[in-house]
């Protein structure tokens, strides 16, 4: 049976599974390696799988971006039969946030264990989960499926989903309909059922420039800035005080917040642009248009004509960068019933922030979230996974494998 090709060598260095070596870690750290801050091309690490699936003689789907250097691999371990559709997809994004500015004590592309921990940007969120379903190809090839077992690997989860998409229109153009999808984000190893929506935007305030003292003559554009900025704050609040809410989250509504600002260019002058963004995270049983209609007919409808009563250049422009729809799965769905088994944990777990399993749901593949580590850990500086956490996900996997099997499938 065909292997990824240097597993050995891979692991030579670390002894067989343990509490303290996880079988896995030769892959996780050799993925923590490539320097794939959103920022910068994934294509390294990406080639690196595809290459050595290649080698156990598994082909890979590469999708490229519109610039050709940031790439997704879908592959596909086939059951017994030769199908390839139906099956378990293991998702994962390959991007990582920025290490700037962080005080780290060790470089964080090159991993280190120190006291049971593994430390390196993006040991948490989310390589760990990515390499522990790696290193079990051999497992997953060595048994006798009844169901395919597949791999989906993003880019620039962390800037908004931008990857997964393309994945998801190539598999609908190609007909490929996965039964489930498990996206290994860092929870502990419990399942999640239910996060929020992401919602991000670029506003675009402009007004006319002049002397200070002269301001009658201009329009300053950071004051009308200032309000619709306030005006999200004052929706936050609304939300904050009287929901929906869903006990079930840590925080238990829709939040909003203003992230970014820059405007003006001199004390002395009347600033004629300023630009900000803002997000919200929606509960996923909210429809996030209708927050976005509020927002904007705010500033059409209120502050756009008091700006050109002032002067006829005021304009507020309100553009989307990214979104990602927020998941609920239901109870009854297999997938939910599947994890809920192998993990022997029946808790609602809902998170307040997002992962790609609402896309997966959106394209018509139930989804749900189990993955090692703890988000706590994760976009900060000296980030790290416990050995633990990747043992038992490795467990989970394991058993993950051979409920996929056809001796399971026969009971």
């Amino acid at each position: 049976m065909p292997q990824i090709a240097d597993s050995a060598h891979l692991e030579a260095s670390h002894p067989a599974s343990s509490a303290q070596s996880p079988a896995s870690l030769p892959w996780i750290e050799r993925l923590i390696s490539f320097d794939t801050v959103s920022r910068n091309p994934n294509l390294g690490l990406i080639e690196t799988v595809r290459d050595e699936l290649r080698k156990a003689g598994i082909d890979a789907t590469i999708t490229n971006d519109p610039r050709g250097q940031w790439a997704n691999l879908f592959a596909t371990v086939p059951a017994h039969d030769g199908e390839t559709n139906g099956g378990i997809v293991l998702s994962g994004h390959t991007d990582v946030v920025p290490v700037d500015g962080q005080d780290w004590q060790s470089d964080p592309f090159k991993p280190e264990v120190r006291d049971g921990l593994l430390y390196g940007r993006g040991s948490c969120d989310m390589k760990g989960f990515i390499g522990a379903a790696l290193s079990l190809l051999p497992k997953m090839q060595a048994t006798k499926l009844a169901k395919p077992i597949h791999f989906a690997l993003s880019y620039d989860e962390e800037v908004g989903c931008a990857g997964a998409p393309l994945m998801l229109t190539d598999l609908q153009k190609r007909g490929i309909k996965p039964d489930g999808c498990i996206v290994g984000e860092p929870t502990s190893m419990r399942p999640i059922i239910a996060h929020k929506g992401i919602n991000t935007y670029r506003c675009c305030v402009r007004g006319f420039a002049a002397h200070s003292s002269l301001t009658v003559k201009g329009l300053n554009a950071i004051e009308y800035a200032a309000r619709l900025i306030c005006h999200i704050r004052d929706i936050a609040d609304e939300f904050r005080a009287n929901g929906p809410f869903d006990e079930l989250y840590d925080v238990p509504f829709t939040t909003a917040q203003t992230s970014t600002i820059k405007g003006g260019n001199a004390i002395n002058t009347v600033p004629a642009e300023c630009q900000f963004e803002f997000e919200f995270l929606n509960l996923p049983t909210m429809d996030p248009a209708r927050i976005i209609e509020r927002i904007e007919s705010y500033a059409r409808e209120t502050l756009l004509p008091k700006m050109l009563k002032e002067h006829g250049n005021g304009a507020i422009e309100i553009s989307q960068l990214d979104s990602a729809p927020g998941l609920d799965a239901t109870e009854q769905a297999a997938i939910t019933q599947l994890v809920r088994a192998l993990t022997e944990n029946q808790d609602k777990g809902k998170v307040a922030y997002g992962t790609e399993a609402g896309l997966f749901a959106n394209a018509g593949i139930p989804s749900i979230v189990c993955g090692p580590g703890n988000i706590e850990q994760a976009h900060k500086a000296n980030e790290y996974v416990s050995l633990d956490q990747l043992v038992a996900c490795e467990a989970f996997l394991g058993k993950f494998i051979h409920s996929m099997s056809v001796d399971a499938h026969a009971r």
